[in-house]
């Protein structure tokens, strides 16, 4: 089995069957396989060849699903930039792929019109939408002339199906690949953890379809389910579209969440259609995690992935206990167990297994694991252990009942007078405070200790946030952790500073105590 023959069956036995629906226009899987089959011919027939790469820079569209599919029939890898980077870098990442098509957005196209000179590999640009740009091919023309005949080319195991993008915040970003061997058990590793998929589901992806949202497109598209991206996230928006769509999954990172139990009019909806909502990409707090439950219901699963293995771990509905035991509460602050086919291991900086319950680096082994970085043999073999094992660069631990507790990013750790302390169980401690709504942990300069735990608070609505203060969140520091990991300073602010990602940005906050070293904290 390969993608490509996933689009040509599910085409074929869900034709009539809602595919895609965005913003008011809907596709059957019959006009996907239809319109799949036309770009994959047309980039055929301008000589793009299997296993050439097409990068797309777009948001969520109307044509998202049908050039993931496209990509699949013709097996020419697809590579999907974001649309928050920066002009040099999405130049320099499709330089790096050598991306021989690049499809874009019109909203999107300024940022690199200017600059595909550049790029002596990209031969072919198609422009999405009504209006095209002068001297570029509209991708709509592209498909009317293009053969609907449905290509019968078939990907081996090993060939490259997907590039995905770190983040880069330690550098610049990298190009991730899986084979289609090691796509397919991704996206099969997901059935393990939550509820059976089936062509009734409605999946409305209020993220990007590049990032946390992909992770249930290839079952959706498997069974002939009806996928809704959301062009932009926007909380009432969110709640109209499950009750008038009857969602059944979404994928949304904690501050979305935020958002929505805080907009009246989405928070009024009715959410009893929805049977998964799998929520990531940060620390969740006490009480957004209550206003959830009580707000969407026994839905949650809060998963532990990242873009180069997933899924990790998983805590699944039933292990969301609010008023359970001490077990339960700390079970609440982990990560969940791995999925069945996933080993997760700790180990030291040698790569050597560490005992239960000893904080080290947190290797995944996984059928659904990346086959590697694009271009870079070296720093792809830093990421495996002998055993295939990825090192995700997190730092955590295992308790005794196999559940993962996430200590840190590996980079992250503040190294105070000799002692290790991390960020995350600090914000862990401050948001379990009821004045707290969010906060984040980061190493500042001090004069005596090298550097020192500074946490940005953002306070909760209501008497208890504006009764919060500093000393008291300092106070609670030393009394529950001691006096090595407590903290030296709190700020209040409004917000978090967050990536289109949804990620809080640790460096944006750092920077300016580091910069220059014009606000380093003395004293002992």
């Amino acid at each position: 089995m390969d993608l490509g023959t996933i689009v040509r069956q599910t085409g074929w036995m869900h034709r009539d069957n809602r595919a895609v629906q965005y913003e008011g226009r809907t596709l059957t899987w019959g006009e996907v396989l239809d319109r799949a089959s036309r770009l994959a011919n047309a980039l055929s027939s301008r000589g793009v060849a299997p296993q050439e790469r097409v990068a797309v820079l777009a948001d969520n569209v109307y044509e998202t699903v049908e050039i993931n599919c496209a990509c699949a029939l013709g097996n020419t890898p697809i590579a999907t930039l974001y649309t928050y980077y920066s002009i040099d870098t999405n130049i320099y990442l499709l330089g790096r792929i050598g991306a021989r098509v690049l499809i874009v957005d019109p909203a999107h196209l300024a940022q690199v019109e200017s600059r595909l000179a550049e790029l002596p590999d990209l031969e072919v640009v198609l422009v999405l939408g009504d209006e095209g740009a002068p001297g570029l091919e509209r991708y709509d023309d592209a498909l009317a002339a293009a053969s609907a005949d449905v290509p019968e080319v078939l990907a081996k195991p090993e060939d490259v199906h997907i590039i995905r993008f770190s983040s880069g915040t330690t550098g610049k970003p990298k190009g991730i690949y899986y084979d289609v061997r090691g796509w397919l058990a991704y996206n099969s590793e997901w059935r393990w953890r939550t509820p059976q998929l089936t062509e009734h589901d409605v999946y409305l992806a209020a993220g990007s379809l590049a990032h946390l949202n992909v992770a249930y497109l290839w079952g959706m598209i498997a069974v002939g389910a009806t996928i809704a991206p959301m062009g932009r996230f926007e909380p009432a928006e969110f709640g109209r579209l499950v009750e008038e769509l009857g969602a059944t999954y979404t994928a949304m990172v904690p501050t979305m969440i935020q958002k929505v139990l805080a907009d009246d009019s989405a928070a009024a909806r009715d959410y009893s259609s929805l049977r998964c909502l799998t929520y990531a990409g940060s620390p969740i707090s006490p009480s957004t995690m209550r206003g959830a439950m009580e707000v969407f219901g026994p839905v949650l699963h809060q998963m532990y992935a990242q873009s180069e293995v997933a899924p990790l771990c998983m805590l699944m509905p039933w292990e969301h206990v609010l008023e359970g035991d001490e077990k339960q509460a700390r079970r609440l602050r982990s990560a969940g167990r791995p999925s069945p086919n996933v080993v997760v291991t700790i180990v030291d900086d040698d790569g050597r297994p560490l005992p239960q319950g000893q904080v080290g680096e947190v290797a995944a082994w996984s059928p659904g694991a990346m086959s590697g970085i694009w271009g870079d043999e070296d720093a792809s073999a830093r990421r495996f252990l002998p055993d295939g094992s990825v090192l995700t660069r997190d730092m955590g631990y295992l308790d005794e009942d196999g559940y993962l507790f996430l200590a840190d990013r590996k980079d992250d750790m503040i190294i105070s007078g000799g002692y290790n302390i991390w960020p995350l169980e600090l914000e862990d401690l401050l948001t379990q405070h009821p004045g707290v709504s969010a906060a984040c942990v980061v190493g500042v300069p001090h004069e005596v200790w090298g550097e020192t735990p500074l946490a940005a608070v953002v306070r909760a609505e209501g008497e208890d946030g504006r009764a919060v203060t500093e000393d008291e969140l300092i106070a609670i520091s030393r009394d529950r952790l001691g006096k090595v990991k407590r903290l030296s300073r709190v700020v209040f602010v409004d917000a978090l500073p967050v990536s289109e990602a949804g990620k809080v940005q640790r460096s944006v906050l750092r920077a300016p105590y580091w910069e220059g070293r014009d606000q380093q904290i003395g004293g002992a």
